[in-house]
């Protein structure tokens, strides 16, 4: 392994391979290039008529009618919405359909059930904040739109700015004084607490690199300050901690959620060592002994891209000197270090994770892999009924994740309960968001408060899906977000009984018939 400053020659060496502005990453086909091209792929739509938006990074492809007007409740959303832009590009799913035999293997588990009665899956026990022990399977929320800014969850913040991201945020008058407010109130000690109510056992705080450097950038500092404050939170209630390094130099992926959109730089320059030194410095802090019984893990970076002008071979490479550096550091032998999987899935790390694990079991491993399971950013899903999101769902064990037996473990750092679908009243589901019948509503066109029970139960079935396969086939599972619009955001889950009490109940037990054995 070469030495930490090595990185200039790595880049040089393949300057060649990333010169091509859109040419697809090693080991990922044409066909799934243009399927995975953009996460930030910029759709425009028109909804109702009257209202323009863009749509940017984790967002969903079309924004939801009902952040501009809320249709009464059991209404149709007949009304014409806002159509897809043809050229969307988005990558999170690794294929553009279901096939038909898997669609017809869970037809008959896919209508909504009437029945009342919840049933729980086993729990584990949480940290006591007393030991280093890791529970078996961690269950988790991330804390977005917190120490990261994203527009189109922190609307309020950006509000009477021309702000697009962090960066041009923080370059805005009165930058500083707001943030302070913002993270003064997005969340706090009682946050902490409803979320250990609900069975949550672990939290992933997202923070960007200049929180630990801000040098010659515009980025104010400061949001560490408010990660001390979580992990004693956190400490208090007995939850594990997982910082994410959710914004790396030179943006890694140029999107919003990097901190800066636009262009992608992180791999030039030396922007990758910087990377590393500023992991250098997290993990001195939150790899320290006395962090070890709240601060499981690090994570390296959020998303970065694989392909052009990101190299997925280089970023493996990264990977393995950045997990060295950190464990350095680091002074907690147990700390796990995580690397996202750059949207080319967990497989495609199995060499990485051999390199750095060695024979290590997956137990024993402290290097793993971070998946984002989304089922409403490709334009193919819109096109999925209920029934095949959840067979698709289901399949996650087979497509997406690793089998149990694997020494890399895999971690699902981010995955929420949206789909774009309509329910009727009978709770037949059809894909999209528009429909007829009278009593059917759409998920993306009417406001969650307004939903009513078929729709409410459809989302709730696909959501326990979700969390039936990750139960089964990873090391633990972060929805995004504690708080986001619609579906994407579990205090609205719970509120409106997308979810159980807690989030081990399970009104629609065993769908998954091959990962419930």
């Amino acid at each position: 392994m070469p030495g930490f400053r090595s990185f200039a020659a790595l880049v040089a060496a393949f300057a060649v391979l990333a010169s091509a502005a859109h040419g697809a990453p090693p080991g990922l086909g044409n066909h799934q290039h243009h399927q995975k091209l953009h996460k930030r792929a910029t759709v425009t739509s028109t909804i109702h008529s009257t209202t323009t938006v863009v749509y940017d990074g984790r967002a969903p492809i079309r924004e939801p009618t009902f952040w501009h007007s809320h249709p009464a409740a059991g209404s149709s959303s007949s009304t014409s919405s806002a159509s897809k832009s043809s050229s969307v590009a988005s990558i999170y799913s690794s294929s553009a359909s279901v096939s038909s035999s898997s669609a017809s293997k869970s037809s008959a588990s896919a209508s909504i059930s009437s029945a009342n009665a919840t049933t729980s899956v086993t729990a584990y026990p949480t940290s006591t904040g007393t030991t280093t022990t890791t529970p078996a399977k961690l269950r988790g929320v991330n804390i977005g739109g917190w120490l990261v800014l994203e527009k189109w969850m922190n609307s309020d913040v950006f509000s009477g700015t021309n702000a697009t991201d962090q960066y041009s945020f923080d370059e805005t008058t009165g930058a500083e004084a707001k943030l302070q407010a913002h993270w003064e109130s997005y969340f706090n000690e009682t946050d902490v607490a409803t979320i250990a109510s609900w069975g949550i056992n672990a939290l992933r705080i997202p923070i960007g690199y200049w929180a630990y450097n801000n040098s010659g950038t515009p980025y104010i500092s400061g949001a560490d300050a408010y990660m001390e404050k979580a992990i004693g939170w956190a400490r208090a209630y007995g939850l594990k901690v997982l910082v994410d390094c959710h914004g790396s130099p030179g943006s890694q992926n140029g999107f919003d959620n990097s901190g800066r959109a636009g262009d992608v730089s992180w791999q030039s320059g030396d922007n990758l060592q910087l990377s590393i030194d500023v992991l250098e410095t997290m993990a001195a802090k939150y790899g320290a002994e006395e962090y070890a019984d709240v601060v499981f893990g690090l994570e390296l970076v959020n998303e970065p891209i694989s392909w052009s002008p990101n190299n997925f071979t280089l970023s493996k490479q990264w990977a393995q000197e950045a997990t060295a550096a950190v464990k350095a550091k680091a002074t907690n032998p147990d700390l796990m270090v995580i690397m996202h999987d750059g949207f080319m899935g967990p497989s495609n790390w199995a060499r990485t994770g051999l390199a750095v694990n060695g024979n290590a079991t997956n137990a024993n491993a402290k290097f793993a892999v971070d998946i984002h399971l989304y089922q409403n950013q490709v334009a193919a899903d819109s096109l999925l009924n209920q029934a095949q999101h959840i067979a698709k769902a289901c399949n996650w064990t087979q497509s997406e994740l690793l089998p149990a037996n694997s020494s890399l473990p895999v971690y699902v750092g981010e995955f929420s309960a949206a789909t774009n679908i309509c329910v009727n009243p009978d709770g037949t589901t059809l894909a999209g968001s528009t429909c007829t019948v009278s009593g059917c509503q759409c998920a993306d066109t009417v406001s969650i408060q307004y939903w009513n029970s078929p729709l409410v139960q459809a989302t709730r079935k696909f959501l326990e899906a979700e969390l039936d396969a990750f139960e089964h086939s990873s090391r633990g599972w972060f929805m995004w977000s504690y708080k986001g619009p619609g579906a994407w955001g579990m205090t609205n889950a719970v509120k409106y009984g997308l979810i159980g009490a807690k989030v081990t109940d399970r009104m629609f037990p065993n769908q998954c018939n091959s990962t419930s054995s």
